[in-house]
Formats: C-alpha cells, structure tokens, sequence
C-alpha cells in the first residue's frame, strides 16, 4: 500500500475493486475491460502479494521465476514492469523483461542471477525455453493480459505451448476485452473453476471520451494536421504505415512542432528513448502506427488523431484508448476524406460510436475550440554540414581543371572557373563548378575571388 500511495494511486478503479478480493484468494480469474480500465495493477498486486507473502525472494532460483506475466507488445511488456517493479521491491523480488528486438545475452544473464517475476513476449520467451535458459515449472501465478491482442497477432500457438509449460495447479489470472478468435478455447482449457469480472464491453462507451470526425479536402489536410498538433497537451497521430510515421514527425518537427515516431522499423534503444521523451514530457506529440495502440500507456493524453481512419473498428477503439484513461477527459479525432466517407461511416458504426462528420480546414472554429492555446514555435535544430575536402594541389602547379566542360567550367549564363547557385563568392553546385579552382561565379554573376565548395546533401 505505502508503495502505491507514494504514486500517488490511493483510489482502485472498477476492474481492480470486482478482481482483488477473488485474485489475493487464489481463485483463476478472468476479467473483461477495455484498455485504460487499470487492469495492470489488477494482476500486478495480487501477484506481488501472493509471493511476498510466501518468501518468494528466499525460494529464489536461477532460472526458475514464480510468476510470469505474458504480453503482445515490447511497449505493453515494459510498461508493465514500470508499474510493477515499485510493488515487486517492497517485498524484495526481482522482475525482469524478456522481448525480442534486443540482444538476448542481457536477458539470459538477468535469469541466471535470478529473478522472481518475468514479464515476456511469447517469441523470445520460447526461444529461451528452447536454449534452456530457464524453465516455467516453478511459475505458481500466471497473467495473460491482452489476450485478445494475442489473438489478432498469431500468438495463440505459442502461448498455449508456454501455458503447457507452467504448473496445471497453478492460479493464472486471463485479462481481455473480448472473447474472440480463440481467447474463449484457451480459458476453457487453461482456467478451473474461473471467476468471471466485467467491467464493460469492448464497444462500450467512456463518458470522459469525446469523438470527432472532421472531413477536410485533400489539399488541405497537411495543414489541418498540422493544426491538430499544436496544442500544449499531449497528443498521440496514428498512421498506417510505419514510411508515414517517420515523414509526418519529421514534418512536424521542421514546422516547429517537436515529434518523436514509434513504430516497427525501430530498434529498441530508439523505441524507448522516443516513449520516454513522450512520457516524460520533453516532446508532447507522438506519431505512430498501431503497434502503439496497445502498448502506450501514458496518462493526460489529452488527443487522439486518426490521421488516417484504420483499416477495422478494432483498432479504432484501441487506438482511441491511448486518451481518456484512468477516469481523464479526452477527445478523438478522425481525419477523413470525401472518398473515405462511407468506409469511415462503417467502422464508426460498428465500432457503436455515434458522431456526425463535420467539413473543416485547419483555421475552421472546430478545430481552433478543439485545439485550445497552441504550443510556442520551437526551432528546429540545424542540420551539421560536412564540407567536402579540397584535393591537395602541389607547390607551383597551375590551376586545377574546371569541372564537365574543362577550362572555363560551364557556368550557367555566367563567366569565370565555376557556377554558383546562390549569391557571390557563394557555394559551387556539384558536378557544374570548379572542383578546386580560385574562381566562382553566380548564375547570371561575375567572377568572385575564393575556393568553391561542395555542401554535403
């Protein structure tokens, strides 16, 4: 209790309040909650609890963790460790995350020296099992969280060949929003004598929610985005594709809106230092693709934007989950084109969100009222420019040959050893002036005394 008090968590959310008193009894649980609905410290603190209480850091075993906890996502996994390291400490146990995308030399070290609770992916935990880097025949607690998630991304085979792995007389704690594409086979085959808790249904609504839809024309939407980004609060853009996340933070960036991408082109190092950036505060605008629908939790989210409307309701409302979380307001952006109506319109509907769409561009009252105070332009870093090496010439040689052309060296409507793009005495542009001549000139300029150089693109 002190640890979560000195959090600043001193009130439980529906979903922990229905589960705890079922979960620190031992009874295997599954509970339905949408995502935001605080289920992490649903599992975390019976489990920390539990093996607190039976000396687990005593009974300590390299290899041979206590409880597992298994996740979809790398982002999901580690934040899951941030919120149950703190309780974990309190009883002295050590946790540990186990992904892929990093080296596994850290992973199997930490394991070695012994660790209490793992919280995995799938892929990288089996590869492990497979090295025998550990064993889950000790695991006493077992959490699925997102298993629908799971689910979506193909992972059902390998969790039930790690659930095999733990002991059958073990508790295991499910948590998902929906039952669906084979979640209902694993609780039927993996849960005895299972406590149902829900809280509400994945389409249910959050009051603290407000949608948007905004039609705008294609021309315009750049800056509508634009617009959209320039609040004081944190704001998450979802895109489709991982080439858009990249391009629309950079653009934002240089437009004097500082904005960090998250998406499956990074590496670890990149993902986290982008997520810490975001969670911290230091940048308020994250561009990602739905890999961060699930695995960002991040509070005062205060916008939600669907640059581009996603591909099934689904991720619209997992997406949408990054904002109102943990009892806050938010509001949720869909950004679409004439052409896009009516599949937008579908998704809406059954996604159970009821919104009219409105014509906007980006100085229209709507958005402006939506975006409140915008944020102050901040300048974007110079770029470093690396000057090409002038070529050594020896003492007394004449003067080196113009460049395409030979003496003279082809200036455009202008006279002397090298062409310039920009104002006198200026820099050459490569392949049309002096590559190590005395002389440049302008396009339409007289010759200018001094060396040309080639700037770096």
């Amino acid at each position: 209790m002190r640890a979560l008090a000195a959090d600043g968590k001193t009130d439980a959310f529906a979903i922990q309040q229905q589960t705890l008193a079922d979960t620190l009894n031992g009874r295997d649980v599954l509970g339905r909650g949408k995502t935001g609905s605080g289920k992490t410290l649903a599992f975390s603190i019976p489990m920390v609890a539990r093996l607190g209480e039976k000396d687990a850091a005593k009974r300590r075993r390299p290899g041979r963790p206590l409880g597992l906890i298994l996740a979809p996502t790398r982002e999901l996994a580690t934040q899951i460790n941030a919120v149950l390291e703190p309780l974990a400490a309190s009883y002295n146990l050590k946790t540990t995350t186990i992904f892929g995308g990093v080296t596994a030399s850290r992973q199997i070290n930490a394991l070695k020296s012994g660790v209490d609770i793992v919280v995995a992916c799938p892929g990288r935990l089996e590869d492990l099992l497979n090295q025998r880097a550990l064993s889950l025949e000790s695991v006493e607690i077992t959490v699925l969280d997102e298993a629908d998630h799971m689910a979506d991304l193909g992972f059902l085979p390998v969790v039930t060949r790690l659930l095999e792995k733990t002991d059958p007389k073990g508790q295991r704690l499910f948590f998902s929003a929906t039952l669906d594409n084979g979640v209902d086979k694993l609780v039927k085959r993996f849960l005895n004598n299972e406590v149902l808790h829900s809280v509400d249904e994945a389409t249910s609504h959050v009051s603290a929610m407000t949608h948007h839809v905004f039609e705008v024309n294609n021309d315009d939407k750049r800056d509508l985005v634009k617009q959209l980004a320039s609040g004081t609060g944190r704001r998450i853009l979802f895109t489709r594709t991982k080439h858009q996340a990249k391009k629309l933070a950079k653009q934002l960036t240089e437009q004097g809106t500082p904005a960090v991408d998250l998406h499956g082109n990074l590496s670890q190092s990149q993902r986290d230092r982008n997520l810490a950036a975001f969670g911290e505060g230091d940048i308020k605008v994250l561009v990602a693709t739905d890999v961060a629908a699930r695995g960002v939790h991040v509070d005062s989210v205060e916008l939600v934007v669907h640059v581009d409307p996603p591909a099934e309701h689904k991720a619209y409302l997992h997406r949408s989950g990054r904002t109102a979380r943990a009892g806050s307001a938010g509001d949720v952006v869909t950004v679409m084109l004439p052409e896009q109506r009516r599949d937008t319109q579908a998704l809406l509907r059954k996604a159970a969100i009821s919104v009219h769409p409105i014509r906007v561009n980006s100085q229209s009252e709507a958005v402006s009222d939506l975006v409140g105070e915008t944020a102050e332009f901040v300048k974007p870093s110079p770029r470093a420019v690396v000057q090409q090496q002038q070529p050594r010439r020896r003492p007394g040689a004449g003067p080196a040959r113009g460049a395409r052309g030979g003496s003279g060296g082809g200036s455009r409507g202008g006279q002397g050893a090298g062409s310039s793009r920009g104002g006198s005495g200026g820099p050459a542009r490569a392949g049309s002036g002096s590559r190590g001549g005395r002389s440049t000139s302008t396009r339409g300029g007289a010759a200018s005394a001094g060396r040309s150089q080639r700037p770096a693109r």
